[in-house]
């Protein structure tokens, strides 16, 4: 079983989805369930269908995230020492062809934001990044093709979510 890193506030944000679907969801589906069936015939009761439709996404979202609270492992970024590119580190890079300067900070995979430059520890990029140190020239292979970058700098900002 893979271990998942995340943060405190990653862990903290699925378990709240965890137990609202536990204890408020599942109950409420159930009543609905209850009261559509009363409506009649169950073959040509959409509310019926619906429900269970729902009930179904609902059960199957409750394993998902059962699993991943499971294999959750909360590491604290601030007490790591971040001379090379790790869990919470962030990384400036440099693309050697255009010079433009990109920076990443590597999360769990439940926090990755990319637009807001957070990544998956997963993902391809934060992948070959890990174990990196300042002035490494790497080519990283990405799903859009090759590109070569220069880590500028790798250190630890608190991570900020939104």
């Amino acid at each position: 079983m893979q271990k998942e890193p995340m943060t405190q506030y990653g862990y903290d944000k699925l378990y709240g989805e965890l137990k609202n679907l536990k204890e408020v969801e599942r109950p409420a589906i159930v009543k609905e369930i209850d009261i559509a069936r009363g409506h009649g015939d169950l073959k040509e009761n959409a509310e019926y269908h619906a429900a269970k439709e729902k009930q179904v996404f609902i059960e199957s979202r409750i394993q998902e995230l059962s699993d991943l609270v499971s294999r959750s492992q909360v590491v604290d970024p601030a007490t790591l020492a971040h001379e090379r590119v790790s869990f919470g580190s962030t990384v400036r890079l440099m693309d050697a062809k255009t010079e433009v300067v990109q920076e990443y900070t590597i999360v769990g995979a439940t926090e990755s934001d990319p637009q807001n430059g957070k990544i998956s520890f997963h993902s391809p990029l934060a992948r070959q990044l890990i174990g990196r140190v300042d002035g490494d020239e790497i080519t990283v292979r990405l799903p859009n093709g090759e590109f070569d970058y220069e880590i500028l700098e790798v250190f630890y900002r608190e991570i900020v979510f939104a």
